[in-house]
């Protein structure tokens, strides 16, 4: 009966280690397939994205609507967030590199004003950083991070329409293949 007892414990172990990457992949490294968002939802949530008035790092309000009409990669990040801040040098040399074809990075903390700023003294980057608070949370929902997770990195195009969806650290390369696409 031994030998039987462990066919059937390597079963269930090799099931649930199967299971698990399986989670873990649609919960961190897949993105919200496009059947799963209507175009009127991906639509709506552009447009909600572009109605937000938010005040940047540095103290100043800004409507993101000025960002309308160009291709966007919109980070949703907080302080607090391991992934986040090891992604941040990442964004901010692709950032540098796009740029100059005319890609905006912004990145949302959603966070305390307070957070972000004394996060941004140590850790300084340079694309737009706003302060979307916890409510920055609703808005990553409506472009699908049902998670609720962070980080979470949404690519516009210059038509408004959502290129690609990231919840978990990006991928460089695939990021890069996106932004080289546009």
């Amino acid at each position: 009966m031994k030998p039987m007892r462990i066919v059937v414990a390597l079963i269930v172990a090799i099931a649930a280690t199967g299971g698990g990457f399986y989670a873990s992949h649609l919960i961190l490294g897949g993105s919200p397939s496009e059947a799963a968002m209507t175009t009127s939802a991906k639509s709506n949530a552009v447009d909600d994205l572009w109605k937000q008035q938010l005040q940047m790092a540095a103290g100043t309000q800004q409507n993101l609507a000025s960002f309308k009409g160009k291709p966007v990669v919109v980070n949703f990040w907080a302080s607090w967030c391991g992934p986040c801040v090891k992604e941040m040098p990442t964004l901010a040399a692709l950032h540098r590199e796009y740029e100059k074809k005319g890609i905006t990075f912004i990145g949302l903390g959603v966070d305390s004003e307070k957070n972000v700023n004394a996060f941004l003294q140590k850790v300084p980057v340079d694309y737009p950083i706003y302060i979307a608070g916890f409510g920055g949370a609703d808005l990553a929902r409506s472009f699908g991070n049902n998670a609720g997770a962070l980080p979470f990195t949404v690519v516009i195009d210059a038509k408004g329409n959502i290129r690609s969806t990231k919840l978990g650290e990006v991928d460089p390369k695939e990021l890069k293949a996106t932004l080289d696409a546009l």
